[in-house]
């Protein structure tokens, strides 16, 4: 059954599984990332990254020289000779290997083979999962992690007889392995893990209630869950983020949103000595401290309102126009004629002094004044030119960012280990600040820098990367940042990939809300043909999965809430093996449904509906429970009869949806009619009249859509998922990095 089960997958997963020869929705992603593996260079993602690593593992294996970089969908990989059937195998051979594994599941929990059948046909022949294991995306290996973590599990349960034995440590040491490998794909894996953890206590509680088992005893039950839960699932975690660091050794485009320290152990980003004495007349590049955002920055672009001055940000990588000049403060005689004091030697930096930052590129200071954004912020310009000395609102007040030295403690200031605040000299109440907010098209999507009120606060906080001045001798002492160890960059990185998943909260086109997702009421547009071709990728589910294992799994819900009501009555109806199985079952697969689905509610992040595939595995698992305790009575060629009619039906849906999830041609007509939901907005105008019609097409982008499609695709026909809002923007007159290149072609 097992092997029958797995070719039928095979055939249905990898059918034509080289179409299209594109790159496809977030194959831009994914696909980038392993070029970046085999190339050593960093990038930022907010995904761990076994994923990935495997991706490119496969592309190595397949030959891949690493050239090709997935920059827009559509890209053709023939021309480029890329591997890229070997990589989309991946996805494919783990989407193939659910389907046996979701079969011994439902088997180790007690059902038939009949219903076992039946739900592993069902997951087969779902157009949602098809789709999914079809492209270089790392759903499938999740779905894939979190099914095999779930059989071993129900493998363990089954083995309670026989404990501290082989047949016990094997499932059980497994189940660990599987929470490791889910949560080294992508974070839903931390919902694996409070499944798990529920029925774990769950066990442990029956355990309890055992009079054979000694208080020893069960504290060595209670150790070896804690080793084989906690701790194997910990270090296989810990592990590949290793193994992503000796990857990544060289410096990349994600290096930007990571500290100074970190960067410092990157190849070709090692950050040079520089003198650790500041003074006035040193260069210096001044790094924001609390966001990692980069360094303060300007350029000859204005703001477009408030006072129309030229714009000062926070940019996240280092170039000339983050070099400003440290210069005495203006002074102002009792003429009113202002004085610009020049340095003449070397006068050192100290704690409490008050200086100028001049722009060093276009000769404007860094200038604060009454215009306000809001009750909290002022604005901060480049203000002045040759002609103008300037007026005192480009004074700043130099502060120790360090609670433990006083206000008037002359301490010197030095680069690298000294972090301070500017104050404003004429508003003591706010100081040079900025925070993770970023500026409109119009300052290029730089980060916001203002002068706000609460100086003390975190976002006020600045250190002195680089420093260099004419009048301090060659010999003068140097400073670096201390590279961090493995536990420092493990601990920054998640972090910094937790602050960049928060912030994915824009508008996507194909966004939707978990309170859409059990009825499927929206899909995404993965792929589309170019020159109006009529072939296209569109994820959604087969409805009659989707709906029927909605039903079912809310039925596990009715089911386990009558139950308590009833075993409180004092009924006694666990006395039932049939209810005795299925009450396991079910308190299995609805927790695992409702904690793979819930939290998702609570994120105000960008959705979609492929967030909902884990949640929907344990609710197509509970279609095979439902159906057993329904139909246990009776006779076994009517329980043959009745599930194939619900698997002929399934099928027949499967085979009217699969151009969608092929990419394969079909008619108008045929497009129209698989419109059942009003929001499932396919294009179909593409689409020819009739099936002799069809031309043959390159594939590619789509050009030509209907009409209630072009608002949301006037400006790109598929984006991607939403990574690309998180990356750092580019400077108009600065190099272009190459995480600004991902963020122009573009994605959980």
């Amino acid at each position: 059954i097992i092997g029958a089960l797995t070719v039928f997958a095979l055939i249905i997963r990898l059918f034509r599984l080289s179409n299209p020869h594109e790159v496809v929705f977030d194959e831009v992603h994914f696909g980038g990332f392993a070029t970046k593996y085999i190339n050593g260079n960093f990038f930022m993602d907010v995904h761990p990254p076994l994923g990935k690593l495997l991706f490119a593992a496969t592309g190595l294996l397949g030959g891949y020289n690493s050239t090709f970089y997935f920059t827009n969908i559509g890209d053709d990989y023939l021309e480029s000779h890329v591997p890229y059937v070997a990589m989309r195998l991946l996805p494919g051979f783990l989407g193939c290997l659910l389907v046996p594994v979701s079969y011994i599941t439902l088997r180790n929990l007690g059902a038939s083979n009949i219903s076992s059948i039946m739900s592993a046909l069902m997951l087969t022949l779902d157009n949602g999962f098809i789709t999914q294991s079809r492209l270089i995306l790392l759903d499938s290996g999740l779905l894939f992690f979190t099914g095999l973590t779930v059989m071993m599990w129900t493998d363990f349960l089954t083995s309670q007889e026989q404990p501290f034995t082989f047949n016990w440590w094997y499932p059980l040491a497994m189940t660990g392995v599987g929470l490791g490998l889910a949560g080294s794909v992508k974070w839903v894996g931390l919902f694996l893990i409070a499944t798990i953890g529920i029925s774990t206590l769950q066990n442990l509680w029956t355990v309890l209630g055992d009079l054979k088992v000694s208080p020893r005893q069960y504290l060595n039950h209670f150790m070896a869950r804690a080793l084989c839960l906690i701790g194997i699932p910990g270090a296989i975690y810990m592990f590949l983020f290793q193994i992503h660091f000796w990857a990544l050794p060289n410096k990349g485009g994600g290096s930007g949103f990571m500290s100074p320290e970190f960067q410092s152990t990157l190849r070709g980003h090692e950050i040079s000595n520089t003198f650790q004495d500041v003074a006035f007349g040193s260069k210096i590049h001044l790094r924001h401290h609390a966001t990692n955002g980069g360094y303060l920055h300007s350029h000859p672009h204005n703001y477009a309102e408030g006072s129309q001055q030229q714009q000062m940000t926070v940019y996240p990588f280092k170039d000339d126009n983050g070099e400003f000049l440290i210069k005495k403060a203006l002074k102002v005689d009792e003429n009113g004629t202002a004085i610009d004091p020049k340095v003449t030697g070397l006068e050192y930096l100290k704690n409490g002094d008050v200086i100028r930052l001049e722009h060093v590129s276009t000769r404007k200071h860094v200038h604060s004044h009454d215009v306000r954004y809001n009750e909290h912020h002022w604005e901060v310009s480049g203000y002045g030119d040759d002609s103008w000395s300037g007026d005192t609102n480009d004074n700043w007040i130099v502060r120790i960012a360090d609670k433990s030295v006083a206000i008037d403690d002359p301490r010197p200031i030095k680069a690298i280990n000294t972090r301070i605040r500017l104050i404003h000299v004429n508003n003591r109440h706010c100081g040079l600040f900025s925070h993770d907010v970023k500026l409109p098209d119009w300052g290029f999507g730089q980060q916001e820098v203002t002068c706000a009120e609460n100086n003390g606060r975190a976002g006020a906080v600045w250190l002195i990367e680089a420093n260099e001045n004419p009048f301090l001798p060659p010999n003068a002492k140097t400073v670096n940042f201390q590279k961090p160890g493995f536990f420092k960059k493990f601990i920054e990185l998640h972090g910094t990939m937790w602050s960049v998943n928060q912030g994915l909260t824009g508008k996507h086109p194909y966004e939707s809300r978990p309170i859409e997702w059990p009825v499927m009421n929206r899909g995404i547009l993965f792929w589309t043909e170019k020159n109006g071709g009529p072939r296209q990728i569109y994820l959604i589910g087969n409805p009659l999965v989707w709906w029927t294992s909605t039903l079912t799994v809310l039925s596990l819900a009715v089911l386990l809430v009558a139950g308590v009501l009833l075993i409180k009555r004092g009924i006694p109806i666990l006395n039932n093996l049939a209810m005795y199985k299925t009450w396991n079952a079910a308190m299995l697969l609805f927790s695992g449904w409702f904690l793979h689905y819930f939290p998702f509610f609570l994120m105000k992040r960008q959705l979609f509906i492929h967030h909902y595939f884990p949640a929907l595995y344990f609710a197509i698992l509970s279609v095979g429970v439902v159906f057993e305790l329904l139909t246990h009575k009776l006779s076994r060629p009517s329980r043959i009869i009745l599930a194939g009619t619900v698997l002929a039906l399934v099928f027949l849906v499967y085979l009217d949806f699969s151009p969608l999830s092929y990419g394969n041609l079909m008619h108008r007509h045929h497009c129209e009619r698989l419109k059942w939901g009003k929001h499932w907005d396919w294009t179909c105008l593409t689409s020819p009249e009739d099936a002799h019609e069809i031309p043959a097409q390159p594939a590619g982008k789509v050009h030509h859509i209907d009409e209630h499609v072009k608002p949301v695709l006037a400006s790109s026909p598929i984006p991607a998922s939403p990574f690309v809002q998180a990356v750092s923007p580019v400077s108009p007159i600065s190099p272009v990095s190459p995480i600004t290149r991902l963020a122009a072609s573009s994605s959980p």
